[in-house]
This record gives C-alpha cells, structure tokens and sequence, in this order.
C-alpha cells in the first residue's frame, strides 16, 4: 500500500467536503448496543469485547467502509497518529467495519492505517453497523458499516456521536468529546 500524502490527503479532503454528511439514529444518552467481534491487533487475531473495554473507560467506536479504501486510509492513519492522546484520557479506540473484513489482519498492523496502535474489528454483513443506525443503506450498501464514530462513557451510554461520510474530523470531534467526560 502506498503511504498517504498531503496532495492525496488533500484531494481527498476536497471530495469529501462535497459528499453530505448521513444522519445517525443512534442519539446521545441511549444506551450503546454491547458486542463481541473477530477483530485483529498489529495483525494478531482475538475476539473484542465492548463490556471488557468499558471496564476500562471511555470507549471510540468509529466505524468504517472498507479496510483499504481511500477514506477510510485516511481515518484510521489519523486515529493511529492522535492514539496516545487518546489513552492520556483513559480512552481506547476500536475501529469496526463490514468492508473488506478479511483483509483486517494486514490493516490492522500496516504503518499507514492502524500501525498496531489500535484493533480493528470485522463486522460481516453490517450486522454490529445496523445495531447502531450506520450502514450505507442509502447509498445502496446496506451490507457495509457507515462513517459514524461513537464515543460510549464508561456507563455504556453514547456520550457523544459524530456522522460524517468526510473522514477527517472524526479523530478532532472525538478527541474533543472524550476530554469532556468525566473520569
């Protein structure tokens, strides 16, 4: 995979800014779905489990297309480089998608995606997506997750939703959101 650069970057942003953003049914305050996926770490597979991970704190569940796909890259290249400053707030990050699933592992740990910073979780069939109102059923891929990042507190409930089918703000907005939670 090529690595990603600013004239890319750049192109891409622009391309985005002009696709509009999708809406989210899953609001503030309900209380997020629990589950348990295959997911990969530096290309090492385990099963995740949302429940272990809100023992730990706030939990990002950012949600993606397709492993290997322009924007999503972009996305996971971003939460890969803000990862530290996520953990400085006790949070952790998971990316999950029903795109492109068994190419997860070599995502997982490629330096230009995820790097091995964070796991990523595969989702066959959009099933955890639609749990959570982000497919891209409008857009006629009702089998494929959506472009939505979830910040769920330590509680379980979603503090805090961002839907944007640009990947470039997901990091900022939810960065942002976990800084405001509680410890």
């Amino acid at each position: 995979m090529k690595p990603v650069t600013a004239l890319s970057l750049a192109a891409l942003g622009a391309a985005a800014l002009a696709a509009p953003a999708a809406q989210a049914e899953l609001k503030p305050g309900a209380k997020a779905p629990d589950f348990t996926a295959p997911a990969y770490l530096a290309g090492q597979p385990f099963t995740y489990k949302l429940a272990d991970a809100l023992k730990k704190g706030p939990v990002v569940v950012y949600f993606f297309p397709a492993a290997h796909t322009a924007g999503c890259n972009l996305e996971s290249h971003l939460f890969s480089e803000a990862i530290d400053q996520f953990k400085a707030e006790k949070a952790t990050v998971i990316g999950v998608t029903a795109g492109n699933v068994d190419q997860l592992a070599d995502f997982s740990k490629e330096t230009e995606h995820c790097g091995g910073k964070f796991p990523v979780a595969a989702d066959p069939g959009a099933k955890i997506a639609q749990e959570y109102d982000t497919t891209l059923a409008a857009k006629g891929k009702a089998d494929w997750s959506g472009r939505t990042s979830y910040v769920i507190g330590k509680d379980g409930k979603v503090a805090f939703v961002y839907d944007n089918l640009n990947p470039t703000e997901h990091v900022n907005q939810t960065l942002a959101a976990v800084k405001t939670l509680k410890r």
